[in-house]
């Protein structure tokens, strides 16, 4: 059976399968630093194809154009940000948390992601990409959750992932103030950076009681 081709790859370049092309490896982990740090305008293909230690031609033999290659790039990031960061409904706090600790772990992953906000705006208006699809798996675990009354029904779902999503990049989307807390903050550690967000959305949106406790409670 003939091996599909990824879009943006070209049919000679889907003859080599990802985990065994090491060019191939060298040039996706050149341009995922290329473009974390200069953006999608930015970003040259003949310093990724210096940093993968290959030619440029080598480059577009894989991917047709620098977008394409972006976009490669992009898809491979936020699969990685969905599967690090599952979302518990009758966790938020921790959800943020986990958030915090992933963008905390990998600043460049954020910047990546962002750029291509900038630059690429009308991506976010594709209903049918994988990143809409995950967003829309979360919304249908907090509604879900509002049903079994783990979640104030009062919030709209989606406000309530918009917000928790900011509140959980602040630090990573705020470098200047993360630079001002090492010498002003009263704890300039990043535990207490985490600490106060988990906080933040502890008190917006709470963790259920347990059962046995809240049964407890109503019959003293």
């Amino acid at each position: 059976m003939p091996r599909s081709t990824n879009p943006g790859q070209t049919p000679d370049a889907a003859t080599s399968g990802e985990s065994t092309d090491s060019t191939r490896q060298r040039i996706v982990a050149a341009a995922k630093e290329e473009f974390a740090r200069h953006g999608i305008a930015g970003a040259r293909v003949d310093r990724i194809a210096k940093q993968a230690r290959t030619s440029k031609e080598r480059v577009y033999a894989y991917f047709r154009s620098k977008e394409a290659l972006y976009a490669h790039v992009a898809e491979r990031e936020t699969t990685a940000l969905v599967e690090a960061t599952q979302l518990d409904p009758a966790d938020l706090p921790g959800y943020a948390g986990i958030l915090f600790d992933h963008f905390a772990a990998r600043p460049d992953h954020y910047r990546l992601i962002t750029w291509g906000r900038l630059e690429l705006a009308e991506s976010a208006d594709n209903t049918t990409s994988p990143l809409q699809a995950t967003i829309a798996g979360k919304l249908d675990k907090l509604r879900d959750a509002q049903r079994i009354g783990l979640l104030d029904p009062a919030w709209d779902p989606v406000d309530v992932l918009a917000l928790i999503n900011q509140i959980a990049m602040t630090w990573a989307g705020q470098p200047e103030i993360a630079a001002a807390a090492a010498d002003q903050a009263l704890d300039p550690s990043i535990t207490a950076r985490r600490a106060a967000l988990v906080t933040a959305v502890e008190r917006m949106f709470p963790r259920p009681e347990p059962v046995g406790r809240t049964g407890a409670a109503r019959h003293r």
